[in-house]
């Protein structure tokens, strides 16, 4: 059977009907892209971006629109769960409702705050590890997504909204489904599921809502009541606002953050070298958590849609036009990194996308950063080796990439 070539697999593209090779390894359409038709029209009339340079323009384009209401009416149905809290988040929207959400979110991620919360981020790590040590010294394998790298952010966030510790079962599967909605082509099954998760994690934040009106904490360390507060002297938010933007942190926490740490395990399991590398010259891990986000990033996928004609790539599109912006793609340019299929600890410099860029660049990147750093840090000095275990399960997901379960065997001190 003859093996496609790049421009074959340029011009056959559709986010509608990916081959399933694409959702293990999509560098290479990725590649062929960037190489015959980097500015790819698609099926209905939307654009997919695959060069650093265009995606970069994208994001710090004045004409071009985070707000999702005329994409996602159609997709979830207008007043739907859905509907309602993605159309009602941070992140799919633009200013002015942005910009206030965005000012009274950042003091509670900013860099005196994460400073607070690591602490309590090493301890949660540590007692991960310690359980895990248990579990390696009878001879099993550990599972460094489910043991590890998913348990964290959900402490993480659950402690910057002060969600009471018995009440957090439930708000990784919420997330998941949530999230998983976003797909390019989410199934009935998968829309079902996020309805029903918007629906039960509203009641859920409602008897909590009203319970930190009657009892509020401080606002400098509890972000809930920060929301519930508003600005003094200013608006505050709807309840609409405020159900739906404790969602979304929830999710943009969880989400993003397992899958960066997950990504990253899995890079230093693949290029053994590189994890040495990393342990014997620990002052690295910052750029090293730059590279894990370069190399496989989370987020693979985002959308604006443009509000006046725009120059996208020498061409020019109308206003009205849908635009995907390929991060995955972007962070493997090589107009804009050298060796791009090479994962390198150290590489410097490295202005990857996967936080975004602009005004939509995401709040919370430095918590993700810091519980990255701590997790992988903790992870690499407290077992002399770390060993791949069985095949791994990716996620078979295109928006969001990551893995389900990472197998892993770990030595001793």
């Amino acid at each position: 059977m003859q093996t496609p070539t790049d421009a074959a697999i340029a011009r056959a593209f559709q986010l509608s009907s990916l081959p399933a090779s694409f959702y293990d390894d999509p560098y290479p359409t990725y590649r062929a892209l960037r190489e015959h038709d980097p500015v790819r029209v698609l099926d209905g009339g939307a654009v997919f971006l695959t060069r650093y340079d265009d995606v970069a323009a994208m994001y710090r384009s004045p004409s071009a629109s985070s707000d999702k209401k005329r994409e996602f009416g159609p997709k979830y149905g207008e007043g739907t769960p859905l509907y309602e809290h993605h159309t009602g988040s941070l992140v799919f929207n633009d200013p002015p409702s942005h910009t206030r959400v965005r000012r009274l979110l950042l003091p509670a991620v900013a860099q005196r705050a994460v400073a607070r919360m690591e602490p309590g981020v090493v301890q949660l790590v540590d007692g991960l590890l310690e359980a895990m040590a248990a579990k390696a010294a009878g001879g099993a394998q550990v599972d460094l997504i489910e043991d590890f790298a998913a348990a964290i952010p959900v402490e993480v966030i659950g402690n910057l909204l002060s969600f009471p510790h018995e009440a957090r079962g439930p708000l990784r599967g919420w997330s998941l489904a949530i999230l998983a909605a976003l797909e390019p082509r989410p199934t009935p099954a998968m829309l079902e599921a996020g309805h029903r998760a918007v629906t039960d994690f509203v009641a859920y934040l409602k008897d909590l809502i009203a319970h930190r009106r009657a009892h509020p904490l401080d606002p400098d360390e509890d972000v809930l009541t920060r929301l519930i507060q508003g600005e003094v002297g200013g608006e505050r938010l709807t309840e609409g606002e405020l159900l739906h933007n404790c969602i979304f942190l929830l999710n943009a926490g969880h989400e993003t953050t397992t899958n960066l740490i997950g990504n990253g395990l899995h890079a230093l399991l693949r290029f053994e070298g590189e994890q040495r590398r990393l342990r014997e010259d620990a002052s690295l891990m910052p750029s090293a958590i730059e590279e894990m986000l370069r190399w496989e990033s989370p987020l693979q996928f985002n959308n604006r849609m443009l509000t006046a004609p725009t120059a996208i790539g020498g061409r020019t599109f109308d206003a009205g036009t849908f635009v995907t912006l390929c991060i995955g793609a972007a962070n493997h340019d090589p107009a804009q990194f050298g060796d791009p299929e090479r994962f390198d600890v150290g590489r410097r410099p490295n202005r990857q996308l996967a936080f975004g860029h602009g005004d939509h660049a995401c709040a919370g990147m430095n918590v993700a950063r810091m519980e990255a750093r701590v997790a992988i840090g903790r992870l690499l000095a407290r077992f002399r080796s770390i060993g791949p275990g069985d095949a791994p399960t990716r996620d078979r997901r295109v928006r969001f990439r990551g893995f389900t379960t990472l197998p892993a065997r770990l030595g001793g001190r």
